[in-house]
């Protein structure tokens, strides 16, 4: 059994450990053929409450997990020690939790999986993907959604989005795969300097190896994704299930049942087709610049 703990590396938060640790307790319970009714009996609790445990969405009580080891004969005192040490960092608090005056708790949840994720893959309609946007931009689409908050309330909201950022220039960075729509590009989110400091910072972007952006322009007429923007998050252990974030004005729905992965896969694919491919993207933008310069 791999045993992670969250000195393993800046990927191991505690969302992705509380996955872990359930993918591992779920794998120990179903080796014993214990039922999630009985475990759930063990414990005080319900056969929902080890449903959720198994799927990380809840945190843990030390007490808990070694009384489900006991149950699931887990008797070797270092594997158990390793165990409940998971338990344990699954419960600290991710760098987010100083930013929660200014964060919706169903954003946190999507926070934790993103530092997690080995692969990022998102389609936006709208905005540059905030993993990859520039400070001046990430203001004024904060203060889009929140132009009655006072200018240190701004500056928390866009210092969170840059702190975000820091995942893809850390030793280890996920993979980004994005897909824009040229609508996004063309929008004057800010306005024109904005704009086109936006753009430059795409282009820079374009030259990072991690980094994947393609565009889909208004040529493409109808596309795959026509309901919306939608995130695609692949972690680097093989227990973790993908899961698809789609984000809502006042809540978000995070799904990772195989027939709906298979159909945002499906779409995802769709999208890469239909917008330029990647080798296009630099040229496509020093275009977009050009038209600012020449404005």
């Amino acid at each position: 059994m791999t045993m992670v703990s969250a000195e393993e590396g800046p990927a191991a938060g505690p969302t992705v450990l509380r996955m872990l640790l359930g993918a591992q307790l779920r794998r120990l319970r179903e080796s014993r053929g214990v039922t999630r009714e009985s475990a759930g009996w063990e414990i005080r609790s319900s056969e929902s409450k080890i449903s959720r445990m198994e799927l990380g969405r809840v945190g843990f009580k030390e007490r808990d997990v070694a009384d489900l080891l006991t149950l699931y004969g887990v008797t070797d005192e270092q594997e158990r020690a390793a165990l409940l040490k998971l338990a344990r960092d699954a419960n600290n608090p991710g760098w987010w939790h100083r930013y929660g005056d200014v964060l919706p708790s169903w954003f946190q949840s999507y926070l934790g999986l993103e530092a997690a994720a080995a692969l990022i893959r998102s389609y936006e309609v709208q905005f540059v993907p905030g993993l990859l946007q520039t400070r001046e931009y990430a203001r004024a689409v904060v203060l889009l959604g929140h132009g009655r908050a006072g200018l240190d309330e701004i500056e928390r909201r866009v210092d969170l989005r840059m702190r975000r950022q820091e995942l893809l220039r850390r030793p280890r960075p996920p993979r980004l795969w994005a897909v824009v729509d040229e609508a996004a590009l063309r929008r004057p989110i800010g306005g024109p300097t904005v704009m086109r400091g936006q753009l430059q910072a795409l282009l820079e972007a374009t030259r990072t190896p991690n980094v994947r952006l393609q565009v889909i322009p208004f040529a493409a007429g109808g596309h795959a994704a026509a309901g919306g923007a939608f995130t695609i998050l692949r972690f680097g252990d093989q227990d973790l299930p993908d899961i698809v974030y789609i984000e809502q004005l006042t809540s978000a729905l995070y799904l990772d049942k195989r027939e709906d992965l298979d159909f945002y896969a499906v779409a995802m694919e769709r999208l890469c087709v239909e917008a330029e491919p990647p080798e296009r993207t630099p040229e496509i933008l020093k275009g977009m610049i050009a038209e600012f310069d020449a404005a």
